[in-house]
């Protein structure tokens, strides 16, 4: 892919990144802490916090090496960094990005024409069936014009524009 293809770039690294992980290590700290300290009568009770304190420190490992790659959107996919295909531009049928939109912070959602294998970069993008969501955190100052782009070629495409 050559820098010319590129039509625009989502990088998450910034302070929403260090945030959004920073969280998730307090949280799985803070309920491991609880679990051991002031261990709950019931046994299963502290099981379950230590199972809700290791996963949320997993997920913050997840969020770490998801939040490395960088979403670029050429004319023909919406792909990351590591070669993932989100999206052909070609299945997109709808880009929803309004404030009522169910959609990621600082993102958008993308419908597609046929379902798509489940996939999920936490704070970057998930994909289920034919949805695509790409934002938490992302940046919107690139995330807005991204879903733009997209939809002018969406519009372009079905000859509205």
């Amino acid at each position: 892919m050559h820098d010319d293809d590129i039509l625009a770039v989502v990088d998450p690294r910034g302070p929403r990144r260090i945030i959004g992980i920073s969280m998730l290590l307090a949280l799985g700290g803070l309920v491991l802490y609880l679990a051991f300290v002031q261990p709950p009568a019931n046994l299963l009770w502290q099981a379950f916090l230590i199972g809700m304190g290791l996963v949320s420190l997993w997920f913050a490992y997840r969020m770490q090496e998801a939040t490395t790659r960088k979403l670029f959107l050429t004319e023909t996919a919406l792909t990351d960094s590591d070669g993932a295909v989100l999206a052909r531009v070609e299945d997109i049928v709808a880009v929803h990005r309004g404030a009522f939109a169910i959609k990621p912070s600082n993102g958008f959602t993308l419908t597609l024409k046929n379902p798509a294998p489940r996939e999920w970069q936490p704070g970057l993008w998930w994909r289920l069936g034919r949805r695509v969501a790409v934002g938490g955190v992302t940046p919107g100052s690139q995330a807005r014009p991204m879903a733009d782009i997209i939809a002018v070629m969406i519009a372009r495409r079905e000859g509205k524009a």
